[in-house]
């Protein structure tokens, strides 16, 4: 096992994190000192530089994930991490103290997330960085671009030559799928707002499409007259519901799942009709080991680059989460936790 202590940071074993103290508003936060985690077997323990902010986070705040684990208070939300590995556990191989690294936390499984200075997660789900890869770069993506990553090539399986439409394409999972997508030699086409028509222009999308003037089964239809292979839906709760009458018989919609209870869905008895799957897409802890990795690589490389990137203290992370919350942020929305670990 190694320890990494930078300027005095965490040396009495506490750490300052934002936590919750119970479900809530943006308001039940509060910036608090807790004990730090230390590293259990298998598991890396990351000094975090800078954390990603997700829908799902703000649903973690709501207590929305009490049906996949149990809450301990005060608790820490937070799904994204990139930093330096401060401490490795028994068992740990190819990461050594001192590392650079992108990570998806352990929050799913119920442990306190990367809100925080330190962050525990599993070996598999932390990743070294290349050195000329950014740290905030690299924070932007782990949830975003796995749940991408799922629906383009585990569920919808795209190959060159095939058409995809991302519904909502200026987001963080959007703008990745929309790269993924055109990565596996696709064309794509993006619904958006008028304001972010050139964003996804720029991020690879073939046909952007303005929503708000309507007329986008038409687009589509004129884009594609034999339908397209796969529709990526990062916005659901209705915004798409004619998404089975866009696509050719054989192909797939890839809803992204938002938990929203009641949320207004496809006609299944339709799409059986039309010969259309619609596959509920989320990302699970079995894939993401083999996901993250292959993002870092198409990250290096070139093949697909960081979105948009509003940064925000790590105290405010509740305006972080309302401005999720409320929709239309184009990219991501980064907190920064320890900017002298390095950009």
């Amino acid at each position: 096992m190694g320890l990494i202590e930078r300027d005095g940071a965490a040396a009495d074993g506490n750490m300052q994190a934002m936590v919750i103290d119970n479900f809530g508003g943006p308001e039940a936060f509060r910036l608090g000192t807790i004990e730090r985690p230390r590293a259990a077997p298998g598991t890396v323990i990351v000094q975090v530089a800078y954390a990603g902010v997700n829908p799902a986070d703000w649903k973690a705040r709501e207590g929305w994930l009490s049906q996949y684990f149990n809450y301990v208070f005060p608790f820490v939300v937070g799904f994204d991490a990139a930093g330096i590995v401060a401490e490795v556990g028994e068992g740990v191989t190819g990461l050594a103290v001192g590392d650079r690294v992108v990570t998806a936390s352990n929050q799913g499984k119920g442990e306190r997330g990367s809100y925080a200075e330190y962050v525990a997660s599993d070996r598999e789900r932390v990743v070294r960085l290349p050195d000329h890869v950014a740290l905030i770069d690299a924070a932007a993506m782990p949830t975003a671009a796995i749940t991408a990553w799922e629906a383009v090539f585990d569920v919808g399986g795209t190959k060159p030559g095939a058409r995809v439409l991302v519904n909502g394409g200026a987001g963080g999972t959007g703008g990745y799928a929309i790269q993924l997508a055109k990565m596996a030699g696709a064309e794509v086409a993006t619904t958006c707002g008028p304001a972010n028509l050139d964003y996804v222009r720029s991020l690879g999308a073939d046909l952007a499409i303005d929503y708000r003037q309507g007329g986008v089964r038409e687009a589509v239809a004129a884009w594609a007259p034999d339908g397209v292979d796969l529709i990526v839906d990062t916005v659901g709760q209705g915004s798409l519901l004619d998404s089975i009458e866009m696509v050719r018989r054989g192909g797939i919609v890839a809803p992204i799942a938002t938990l929203i209870a009641n949320e207004p869905w496809p006609d299944t008895e339709r799409a059986t009709e039309l010969g259309v799957q619609v596959i509920p897409t989320i990302s699970s802890f079995e894939r993401q080991e083999r996901q993250l990795n292959a993002l870092v690589e198409a990250l290096a490389a070139g093949k697909i680059r960081a979105p948009e990137i509003t940064i925000l203290p790590l105290a405010e992370a509740g305006e972080a989460q309302r401005r999720v919350a409320a929709g239309h942020v184009r990219g991501k929305i980064v907190l920064e936790v320890n900017a002298g670990l390095g950009r």
